[in-house]
């Protein structure tokens, strides 16, 4: 079977290592933008010790099994995250779901190439994503960009991977997309230029957890170079764009974007710890009074949505003891 598979989370993030971190370790930050009247509600850090696997703890919505946008470290020292790919088509009924998938490569992966052959293994092509893997006991960092029919995998032990929802591999991007890679006034490729001036130009070599946090709370427009409220910036605010967001067809002035943000290092994993902050990375209030005002027709909102504040980054430290219930 086959479907409108376009992923609903739009991300930015990023993994590094070598000499593009301050230490030489693996850092590795994530934004996730998605829907305002959903996004306010992504404001759970689980903190999980199964029976077996891996101790685990990651950012989620509430009920969720896996982190779903994705931020997870391991007590084996795997790191994940990922952005998905934008106006991806394919989808196969029969196969495993990403949530299931996703949640089997927290618990028992124990290195890069065995998340790779659990996301692979009877993939059903269900929020395609790139996924940023890293490995704290050898640090070495990957991508795995997981289509349906089609796969690659990048992987160094020096290097800065950036995610924006934009695909790589030409053979995905051509049979599994309608994505143009070629479009620069897009949401991703705005982000894609912005998040590589950034993170393997400009922090090349100061990576850590504060440089991390300034990345996904950034507002420079790589389009027109300038500092700006929209769709093109890392930290976006849709809800002040007139242009909206057409590869996602999302009308001028939709509330989306970044809602929340979590940065680790290898040094704060190992302790089983990362920075979150809740609302916009870069501390700005979404205040719906104000916003229903100006944007009447987005008031049906106004019932599920009031408004969405900026709080302060906060570090967050697994439990030895964690348990399900």
């Amino acid at each position: 079977g086959s479907g409108n598979n376009k992923a609903p989370g739009n991300c930015s993030a990023f993994i590094a290592t070598g000499s593009y971190t301050k230490d030489g370790k693996i850092v590795m930050g994530h934004n996730n933008w998605t829907e305002y009247i959903i996004g306010q509600h992504w404001n759970v850090i689980a903190d999980i010790v199964p029976e077996k696997g891996n101790h685990i703890m990651m950012d989620c919505m509430p009920g969720f099994i896996h982190s779903g946008d994705d931020f997870v470290i391991t007590g084996n020292g795997i790191l994940i995250t990922e952005t998905t790919i934008t106006q991806f088509l394919g989808f196969d009924t029969t196969g495993i779901p990403e949530f299931e998938r996703a949640r089997k490569v927290a618990q028992y992966a124990n290195s890069i190439d065995d998340a790779i052959a659990i996301f692979t293994k009877g993939n059903n092509g269900g929020y395609a994503n790139d996924w940023l893997l890293g490995d704290t006991k050898t640090n070495e960092v990957a991508k795995l960009e997981l289509g349906l029919k089609d796969y690659r995998v990048w992987r160094s032990k020096d290097t800065a991977i950036i995610g924006s929802n934009f695909p790589s591999d030409p053979k995905l991007i051509k049979e599994e997309t309608t994505f143009n890679v070629n479009d620069s006034t897009t949401s991703p490729n705005a982000r894609k230029r912005r998040m590589e001036q950034l993170a393997a130009v400009n922090m090349k070599g100061k990576l850590d957890a504060a440089t991390g946090q300034q990345i996904e709370a950034d507002h420079y427009d790589a389009l027109d170079n300038t500092i700006a409220n929209n769709r093109c910036v890392i930290c976006g605010h849709i809800d002040e764009d007139a242009k909206g967001c057409k590869e996602w067809d999302l009308a001028p002035y939709y509330p989306m974007g970044a809602v929340q943000g979590k940065v680790t290092t290898a040094a704060l994993a190992g302790k089983m710890q990362f920075w979150a902050h809740m609302g916009h990375p870069c501390g700005e209030d979404f205040i719906g009074e104000k916003f229903y005002k100006a944007h009447p027709e987005y008031a049906w909102q106004s019932k599920y949505l009031t408004d969405m504040k900026a709080w302060p980054w906060t570090l967050f430290t697994a439990t030895t003891n964690a348990t399900l219930n």
